[in-house]
């Protein structure tokens, strides 16, 4: 039976990512389904409307034709409450949802019965994170130049080069987090010359870290008097912490904080779970920072959406198989035979499905297999 699946434009603040580029367009309707694709929805990332109508879409005006249409929502970026009255009750929808760290958003699924299959959260045998891994990457690189800028000062910052010149000290770098976007955000600031150093403790990442690195980047095992000593003389600290599907820890106290110098910069890259920094709240790329304790933060939900067409190809090559399957089987059919996908399934006929979501705001919990 043919999946009709919609694609609205995205309306995040300028979030210019798509979740389908025509060539995906192309392979669904190869599949014998059909796409709705919102009028301008992949403009952010350079693909026109045109482009969608040669594929095989419909380009719909609206948004209320797409969801009015589509048995399948696919999206980038969580709905926003502008969103919630366009979805009908038991309507699919695949996207990042980041569910720990929004309540609201949990609770609207389950009263909608919305059937949601959140990208952060398939999983592979192997830990590793499919449809996350793409973006980490971008919002790890992304975190470094954000940072290097707001250093600068016309930007508050404390007037520093990243890398310095001869003659000159070096920025302090500290990342918090050895996974994807910590390991790209290290490259980054490997390459512009900082003074690296990543926490993490996991002494196997280190070790991978130290052959990645070569020397190049002090690795540590943290505690709580040794992350404090080493935020305190950082220039820049990076929070690239992630427990998967689970609000964030709030490992960068207040305190911390304000041990800092004054125009010193924090990057919290974790803060679409909440942020791993007592001080940090979301911000967006149309007002990216704001200064707490005398240190300028950089807490956009949505880092990827700055780059929106190298993020969008990123992510829909990842997205598209596992789009197709649902498309193909439907959620619960492509969650019998992909384990993968099965863990990404957060709500399910009106049952929150993710423990982590669950455990994080304290609402009921039904394990996928009884739903099943």
């Amino acid at each position: 039976m043919a999946t009709v699946v919609g694609v609205p434009r995205e309306i995040k603040d300028q979030e210019g990512r798509v979740a389908l580029q025509p060539d995906g367009v192309e392979e669904l309707i190869h599949h014998g389904h059909e796409v709705v694709v919102q009028r301008g929805a992949g403009a952010g990332s350079g693909f026109s409307d045109e482009e969608y109508a040669r594929a095989g879409a419909r380009v719909a005006k609206a948004a209320e034709e797409v969801f009015e249409r589509a048995d399948l929502i696919v999206k980038v970026k969580e709905p926003i409450e502008e969103e919630y009255g366009l979805f009908r009750e038991g309507q699919r929808l695949f996207t990042y949802l980041h569910l720990a760290a929004d309540r609201r958003l949990t609770e609207f699924l389950i009263e909608r019965k919305i059937d949601a299959v959140a990208y952060e959260t398939v999983e592979l045998e192997d830990g590793t994170l499919p449809l996350l891994t793409p973006m980490s990457e971008v919002a790890g690189r992304m975190s470094v130049q954000a940072a290097a800028h707001c250093l600068e000062s016309p930007q508050g910052g404390a007037g520093l080069l990243l890398g310095g010149v001869p003659g000159t000290p070096a920025a302090k770098v500290t990342i918090i987090g050895g996974g994807v976007v910590g390991t790209e955000a290290a490259k980054i600031a490997v390459g512009m010359r900082a003074i690296v150093r990543v926490l993490d403790i996991n002494p196997k990442r280190l070790a991978y870290l130290s052959d990645i690195f070569g020397g190049r980047v002090d690795l540590v095992i943290p505690n709580r008097a040794r992350l404090a000593s080493y935020v305190k003389e950082s220039d820049v600290v990076i929070g690239a912490v992630l427990v998967p599907g689970a609000r964030a820890p709030k490992l960068v106290t207040r305190e911390m904080v304000k041990s800092m110098r004054d125009g010193s910069v924090i990057v919290d890259v974790a803060i679409d779970q909440g942020g791993c920094v007592e001080t940090a709240r979301p911000t967006t790329h149309s007002d990216p920072t704001y200064v707490e304790e005398g240190v300028i933060h950089y807490c956009v939900a949505n880092i990827p959406g700055a780059v929106a067409r190298t993020s969008t190809l990123a992510l829909t090559s990842a997205t598209l198989p596992y789009l197709i399957k649902l498309a193909d089987k439907g959620i619960e059919g492509a969650a019998r035979e992909d384990e993968a996908l099965a863990k990404g399934i957060a709500t399910l006929h009106g049952n929150l499905t993710s423990e982590p979501v669950a455990e994080a705001h304290k609402l009921p919990h039904t394990p996928l297999h009884q739903v099943l």
